[in-house]
């Protein structure tokens, strides 16, 4: 038994009730904790966290960061949690479940750029990095021990402390063999915890556990396993593996392999973008306004769409025009909060594109830019225009439309005239 002392990465090859080193007995136990390297590593309340920080005098008080009355939480710390506040939950049962909460608007820039220094911190240790959103974020340290001259487990115990120190943060870290079981260790101990989770643990650790736990069942799926006879995990263990597939297809797959701790997915470094764009050139140059706003949309179609693939938005949005004499203009807009929606893209460009095209001058081509990236966070519904929650969820629910049955199964008006119009042209 192999114990690692989680105040000084001490790692002792004998099962320890005090650190030989520092005399800490804030200690973690495990056989396998010199041979795992894959972790999960998960920020505690990002963003409440970060708001104490900044304000010492919200250190004991519930927070919860989200919008006004007609908004959701984002996140709130653990203080409010224990009034039953959680994310998504509407900001008015939030308010009624925990009154006295001190409620702050989201300051994604901020988030954001702790997020970086996070990030840094991580690729420091290895190049095979995955941050999968802003506060959280997958790690390979296989081969690393070399290099540091420390066990993988041994690096995260000193990388908990640095966040802690440097960034006034604490995170979460899920060591184990891959990435589905160190996110499954990583929930088991929060706050401020490190668990690990060996693949032959899987029976006893998450056997229990309904089905649920499993990231892709959600409760549609679950609804069918269980009246199939499927509620915990340990069912489907015992479960005949064909006979999943045959009955639910790739779910059953997916689901058989998670109940087996097996998950082939990698870390894969996902490099740091700095835009997101598209663009469009005509077939022939183009002055009036009405068919160049057509364009526009279609061009804010293909960036969002293209930023929601890697699950980023952007603070601003940058017009592109091209002149027939190849001279190319372009004009931005910040916005108060980043976005990742073809309609915000849109409402933000026109005025500009309005503007340009007064003196009917003729263009060959137009684009859409997005910088000032950050991981998409929740679709921010608190604004002055009433409508914009509609609007977000209804973009939301024509990208799973158009996921599931393709592009063509949800269009928009104006994307129905255009393709009119090319057929008539054609």
């Amino acid at each position: 038994m192999q114990t690692l002392c989680r105040d000084c990465s001490h790692v002792s090859a004998h099962r320890l009730r005090m650190c030989a080193a520092c005399g800490s007995d804030r200690l973690l136990f495990h056989a396998r904790l010199p041979d795992l390297s894959v972790a999960h590593i998960d920020c505690d309340a990002f963003y409440a966290a970060i708001e104490k920080r900044d304000n010492p005098e919200l250190r004991n008080r519930p927070v919860i960061v989200g919008g006004g009355t007609r908004g959701v939480v984002s996140t709130c710390c653990y203080i409010a949690r224990l009034d039953g506040v959680h994310s998504a939950m509407p900001m008015f049962k939030a308010l009624k479940a925990c009154p006295n909460a001190v409620v702050i608007r989201p300051d994604f820039r901020k988030y954001s750029a702790v997020s970086r220094e996070i990030r840094a911190k991580l690729e420091a240790l290895s190049p095979l990095v995955q941050m999968v959103s802003i506060d959280e974020g997958y790690i390979d340290l296989s081969g690393t021990a070399r290099l540091h001259s420390h066990p993988p487990a041994a690096l995260l115990a000193t990388l908990a402390r640095d966040v802690e120190r440097d960034l006034g943060i604490t995170i979460s870290i899920g060591l184990s063999a891959n990435r589905f079981l160190a996110k499954m260790a990583s929930e088991m101990d929060k706050p401020r915890g490190f668990a690990v989770i060996a693949p032959e643990e899987v029976g006893d650790l998450l056997g229990p556990m309904p089905l649920t736990a499993i990231h892709g069942v959600g409760p549609a799926f679950a609804k069918r396993l269980a009246t199939d006879g499927y509620r915990l995990i340990n069912d489907i263990r015992r479960a005949d593996r064909k006979t999943l597939i045959m009955r639910y297809g790739e779910s059953g797959q997916h689901v058989w392999e998670r109940a087996h701790g097996i998950d082939h997915r990698t870390v894969s470094p996902d490099h740091q973008r700095k835009s997101v764009s598209a663009e469009r050139t005509f077939n022939t140059d183009i002055s009036a306004h009405d068919v160049l706003e057509d364009r526009l949309w279609s061009v804010c179609e293909e960036t969002a769409s293209r930023a929601k693939k890697h699950g980023l938005a952007g603070y601003t949005v940058t017009l592109k025009l091209k002149r027939k004499d190849f001279r190319t203009l372009t004009r931005s807009v910040t916005l108060h909060d980043p976005t990742q929606l073809a309609q915000t893209l849109f409402r933000a460009t026109r005025p500009l594109l309005q503007k340009e095209t007064r003196s009917a001058t003729p263009y060959r081509l137009i684009g859409i830019g997005i910088s000032e990236l950050c991981p998409a966070g929740e679709d921010q519904i608190d604004l002055i225009d009433p409508t914009v929650a509609k609007r977000a969820a209804a973009e939301r629910a024509a990208d799973r439309a158009r996921e599931k049955f393709g592009h063509g199964a949800v269009q928009t008006g104006r994307g129905v005239r255009m393709e009119a119009q090319k057929l008539r042209r054609d």
